[in-house]
This record gives structure tokens, sequence and C-alpha cells, in this order.
């Protein structure tokens, strides 16, 4: 008991002597006020790229919270990739996108919505913090969001399921939670905030056709219109994962015959339907990367399990947004032609 008491101690010594150091550092002119710039091109005065730049806050408030960088990195890229919602404004030259609730922040009876002084913010339950010792918790700093949130976050401990339940309590919405914990896995898995790589569908080196059939009449199964794209190939062709995700579904559907559905960083949802067989390696909850196979093109479905051959073999792609509200599809067809003419430039630059 004892050596668990002066372990307890070394740790908070530990951690006040680290927010002191860190402290410093944030209130030296300019230290909390970086610019993020567009995610291809480095930062004018650090070189490092906005993804290096995230990497390094959330690692600074990983020191401070224990709260895993990757647990961060999910909840400020669930933030970023949904509609807006009402709330404290945040514009977009910070390096996250946290946005909270003025209720949230200086909390559900604080006469004053846009208090900025922490000691007034936890006498009313908000959970406002500052990060920077400046003496203010402002909602639109990148520090003091980011450990605002982590704090509350810790309110239940450490462990993934008590992260889940805090999550669930702040957002309420399963869904969201669902969402978080699946970029969570994603990157803690490639251990890397830069994760914008993509591919096209098929092997470019392989025979296929393609055009825009967006919207188009579809009858087997009532009338309805054609949400996605239709890629003619031979059976067997490779059909690979387009972007880094993770799989949220997997197996038979009466329409799209053998199809497995891959969620990305961006909160969207890839379908790629009518396969002739999965890669025999890929489960659900699988986090798969660009180019990676995840099944072969067949002429599978419009019937019960094992239908085949009722139209000649292709992939079906489609590609649905979750706003956090709502989910739609849209038309796929310039993402696929601009996935394609890049691999097919990286391929001549490999080869030249």
């Amino acid at each position: 008991m004892q050596s668990q008491v002066l372990s307890g101690s070394r740790r908070i010594t530990i951690s006040l002597f680290c927010i002191i150091i860190l402290t410093s550092f944030w209130s030296a002119p300019g230290f909390g006020t970086v610019v993020a710039e567009a995610p291809d091109k480095p930062h004018s005065s650090t070189g490092q790229s906005v993804y290096d730049q995230r990497r390094s806050l959330y690692e600074e408030i990983e020191l401070l919270t224990d709260i895993p960088w990757y647990w961060l990195a999910a909840i400020d890229q669930y933030e970023r990739s949904i509609t807006s919602r009402k709330g404290i404004k945040k514009d977009n030259s910070g390096l996250v996108s946290l946005r909270f609730k003025e209720t949230f922040w200086a909390g559900p009876f604080n006469p004053n919505l846009e208090d900025t002084n922490p000691a007034t913010i936890a006498m009313f339950g908000g959970i406002g913090k500052d990060a920077t010792g400046d003496g203010t918790a402002d909602p639109a700093n990148d520090r003091d969001s980011l450990y605002s949130m982590a704090t509350h976050l810790l309110r239940l401990g450490l462990k993934d399921e008590d992260l889940r339940i805090a999550l669930w309590r702040y957002y309420q919405n399963d869904s969201a939670v669902v969402r978080i914990r699946q970029f969570t896995k994603i990157y803690k898995t490639y251990n890397k905030v830069d994760l914008s790589g993509s591919a096209f569908p098929l092997p470019v080196n392989s025979i296929y056709t393609y055009r825009d059939t967006w919207g188009a009449r579809r009858g087997w199964g009532g009338l309805r219109i054609h949400e996605g794209t239709d890629l003619f190939a031979p059976s067997g062709v490779p059909v690979r994962s387009v972007c880094y995700g993770i799989v949220e579904t997997k197996g038979w559907n009466p329409y799209g015959g053998w199809r497995i559905g891959i969620r990305d960083l961006n909160n969207r949802y890839h379908y790629f339907a009518h396969l002739h067989g999965y890669e025999k390696k890929i489960e659900i909850g699988d986090v798969v990367q660009p180019g990676q196979t995840i099944g072969w093109v067949g002429s599978s479905g419009y019937g019960p399990p094992g239908t085949q051959g009722k139209f000649p073999p292709h992939l079906h792609y489609g590609i649905y947004q979750d706003t956090g509200v709502t989910e739609w599809a849209f038309d796929p067809y310039p993402l696929l032609k601009r996935w394609e003419n890049l691999e097919r430039n990286n391929t001549k630059k490999a080869t030249s």
C-alpha cells in the first residue's frame, strides 16, 4: 500500500512538472496560434505538415491526461466530418475542429454563455479549461478546446468502456460513438494522422470499362434509381479498397449479392457489390488500406443467397456520406476518374 501511495505521488509530481514545462512553451509568443494550411503543404515556419502539427498537439494533451492520442485524433476527425452543429463558432484556421454547445462550455446555469473565466466556468459546471496558462478558457483555442474535451472524458476513467460511456453522454448519439471508436482503431493501427491515400477499386492495368451510370433506372425489386457506378470487368478481377478504413458490413444482400462496406475517416461508406467472393482474411471490424484486395468481380445478386449470372460480371461501387444527422448517396464517378488518373500517373512515374 505504501509503495502504491509513493508511486501515485511520484506520478502527480511528474505530471505537474510536465504541465509547468508545457505551459512555459504555450505562453511563448505565437506558440498557441498555429495556422493550419492545406494538407499537402508544409507549414511555412516549421516545415511540418498539418498532420504532423495535429499529431504533436494530440500527444501534448495525451501527456497531460493519459488519453491516447488516437482517441483524441478520432474525436477531432469525427467533428471535422459532420455537418456543423449549432454552438460556439470556430473558424477554420485552427488545427482541431471541436465545437461545443455554449451550455457545455460555460455551464448549464451560467448567465454568461461566452464566459472564458476558468473559475466561474468550473463553478457553473462547465467543461471549459485553460490549457495554455493565459488565464482564459477559450473554446477557439486549439489547446484549450482539446484539453477540455479530454478532461471531460476522464470523468469516468481511462478504460475503453469508460471513454465510450463518456462519449455517449456527450453526444447522446449511438452512431457518433460507433464512428469515433472506428476512427480510433484506424489511427491506432497505422500509427499516423495522415491517412489520406486513395486507390482505384480495380487494378488500373486490368481490363475494365465504366461510365457515369448515376441515377439510371433500375427495376428489379421495384422501380428505383441507380446509386453508384458500374465497372464492367471479367469475373475474378481483384476488387480493392479505395481508402484507409474499417470493414463495416459483409455478407449477402438480395440487390447487391455478395457485398462489402467500408467506412473511411471522412465518414463516408464505400459499398462494393456483386462480388464473386471475398478475400478470405477480410472480416467485419478489420482495418484496410488503399489498394488492398477485399474480393473479386462477379455477378452475384438479384435473388436469394448464391444467385449468380443474372447480369454480366461487374463491380457496383457506391459511396454514402454520413453527416452526423443523416446518410445520403452521391455520384462516385468524379472520384473514380480522379483515383484512376492519379494511380496511372503514379505508375508511369514509378516506371520512368
